[in-house]
């Protein structure tokens, strides 16, 4: 069956916050923290605004031009683009890759939201009161060792997800995006408001806005630029999904900017909630990938309403994973509806299974596969399933894609067609777009691919 062009967005408005919430997700809340901590602040902060401005924007753009080119999924929209503007056959493949690589992606990410939605409701329960360093480092450790508790958030994430997708876009991505991404910016500017009122706020603000060069180094700036590119989602497809989608008048490189502030904003705001607590309870902002699931509950435990507080942080977490996960699974379900004769609710239920059956593979590899590494070469030895996923979807597809991407848009189209389709824009903005997408973005893409390469 040949692809149909799919349905668009009901306006520009629901198109723009359906994008926000596919890049504002974990990425933006667990891991630009921790990794903000980890490389001094303020420098990694500056240096990850600035990665989204001169690599995020431009390719960000550069998925949107060429799915409303296409105007299909990313393998549908790549065909057309073979048959209308030249490019080569072979361009295919990387539809079919960046797809397969969506699903591994998605296959672990869920198993991780799972555990926002179990400390949603242990705090709920009132389980996260009253824990010191070490009943905290237990908690997260009695999770990772029971995998039917893993199996359970894991599933109930997995089934919203496909639930949201099969409704369709107006009556799935729309109805539930309409109200998730208010909420979840309206979570964030609460518990900023609370950090202000109970925490170290100056303390935070000075961490997070006084650049302390003297944590630059080379590692601080590929640590920023990896952090805007995989917290913006870009290089695999789904964002080039809903920019076929895109109404015909939506400016593309203005909404490229929007969305890119819109999830540097939804960072920074993550960044001002925590660290005032972190500081606060005189725990240390570097404490790396635990400090979501192992420090701050310490500081829940110890703060006034801290039971409260703690379900709205990780209910906020289970938010974010939500509208970037519909996002994914959109882009998975879009082609195979246009290119099978099984209905888009049936689709979205196959791939839930399948999501759920794949996904276990991450939950046994923190429990009873814990010690099976599958493969003996170069930097692939001695990794578990789940870091296996984790390196082929995040470390080489991802930036690779991203490499692609840009050199589709910015040397394989005619610069008529970019100018035909960011609708005419000036010579300047169009030229400083095409040297942006030619040589700076991809040469950043690249020193993040090398450098995740880790030969």
């Amino acid at each position: 069956m040949s692809e149909q062009r799919p349905t668009t967005w009901s306006s520009n408005y629901f198109f723009l916050l359906a994008s926000i919430g596919s890049t504002v997700g974990l990425s933006n809340i667990w891991k630009f923290t921790y990794l903000a901590g980890e490389n001094g602040g303020g420098v990694f902060v500056l240096l990850y605004l600035l990665s989204l401005v001169v690599m995020g924007v431009p390719i960000l753009g550069a998925e949107f031009l060429i799915g409303r080119r296409g105007g299909k999924s990313t393998v549908g929209s790549l065909k057309v683009l073979v048959a209308r503007d030249g490019l080569s056959p072979k361009w295919t493949w990387f539809g079919w890759v960046a797809m397969i690589g969506v699903f591994l992606i998605l296959s672990f990410y869920s198993v991780i939201a799972g555990w926002t939605l179990d400390y949603t409701v242990t705090a709920i329960a009132g389980l996260l009161n009253n824990l010191d360093a070490s009943g905290a480092a237990a908690f997260y450790q009695q999770l990772l060792e029971d995998p039917l508790r893993m199996m359970v958030g894991q599933g109930v994430f997995v089934l919203a997800t496909a639930w949201i997708v099969a409704l369709g876009i107006q009556d799935g991505l729309e109805r539930s995006i309409n109200w998730m991404m208010p909420a979840l910016f309206a979570l964030l500017v609460a518990l900023v408001i609370y950090a202000m009122f109970t925490g170290e706020f100056l303390q935070a603000v000075r961490f997070m806005f006084a650049p302390d060069f003297s944590h630059f180094s080379p590692n601080t700036a590929l640590a920023a630029f990896g952090q805007a590119f995989f917290s913006l989602g870009i290089g695999v497809g789904v964002m080039l999904t809903y920019g076929a989608y895109m109404p015909q008048e939506t400016r593309i490189l203005r909404s490229a900017a929007v969305i890119s502030f819109s999830d540097g904003l939804a960072s920074i705001l993550a960044g001002l909630a925590i660290f005032p607590i972190v500081f606060q309870y005189g725990l240390s902002p570097g404490e790396g990938p635990g400090l979501i699931f192992m420090t701050l509950p310490i500081a829940f435990a110890e703060m006034p309403g801290g039971g409260f507080v703690g379900a709205l942080f990780f209910l906020l977490l289970f938010v974010a994973a939500l509208t970037s996960s519909i996002s994914l699974l959109e882009s998975i379900v879009a082609h195979l509806e246009a290119n099978t004769r099984f209905s888009r609710a049936r689709i979205a239920t196959v791939s839930g299974v399948l999501l759920f059956v794949v996904g276990l593979g991450t939950v046994f590899s923190f429990n009873i596969w814990k010690d099976f590494t599958p493969l003996a070469v170069g930097p692939l030895e001695g990794r578990t399933v789940f870091e296996l996923l984790d390196y082929f979807g995040s470390n080489l597809l991802m930036p690779l894609g991203g490499i692609l991407m840009a050199v589709i848009a910015g040397w394989l189209l005619p610069r008529t067609v970019a100018a035909e389709e960011l609708l005419q824009p000036g010579k300047f903005e169009l030229d400083l777009w095409l040297f942006l997408i030619r040589f700076i973005a991809p040469a950043a893409v690249a020193m993040i691919f090398i450098s995740n390469l880790g030969w």
